[in-house]
């Protein structure tokens, strides 16, 4: 992580979930915020994710998923984090995900879950918290 430089957030959206709205607001608001942002676009898998912000150095990731694949998609975005050694880059989700499988995903390694409704604001505070700044 390097204090000079703007905060580089990966936006990724996962699986064959083609509804990216949510996704690109949420890029637009994080750039506005000064950040750099890498949106993957749709249908991208947890490898490619991983090898995405392995190439990009990324700060932080965001992954967008409202398909219901959660409970396989973040754990195996970790695992290859873990496996790049790149398991420090931290993992935020947002998404319609039930409160049980927040508090699962949230033990497993993910740092928050923001459900429909969550003010940008605070996505992007808590953004920059991640990135130390």
């Amino acid at each position: 992580m390097n204090p000079t430089r703007p905060i580089r957030v990966l936006v990724a959206k996962p699986g064959l979930d083609g509804h990216d709205r949510g996704a690109k607001i949420l890029a637009h608001s994080l750039r506005d915020a000064g950040m750099e942002v890498i949106y993957t676009g749709l249908h991208q898998t947890p490898e490619m994710i991983v090898q995405t912000a392995v190439q990009e150095d990324v700060d932080v990731i965001c992954v967008s998923i409202l398909s219901g694949a959660h409970n396989r998609v973040f754990p195996e975005i970790l695992k290859g984090l873990k496996e790049k050694k790149a398991d420090d880059i931290p993992v935020v989700g947002g998404g319609i995900i039930p409160e049980a499988d927040i508090v699962t995903l949230k033990a497993a390694g993910i740092k928050e879950i923001f459900t429909p409704g969550a003010a940008l604001a605070d996505i992007v505070a808590y953004v920059r918290k991640l990135a130390g700044r």
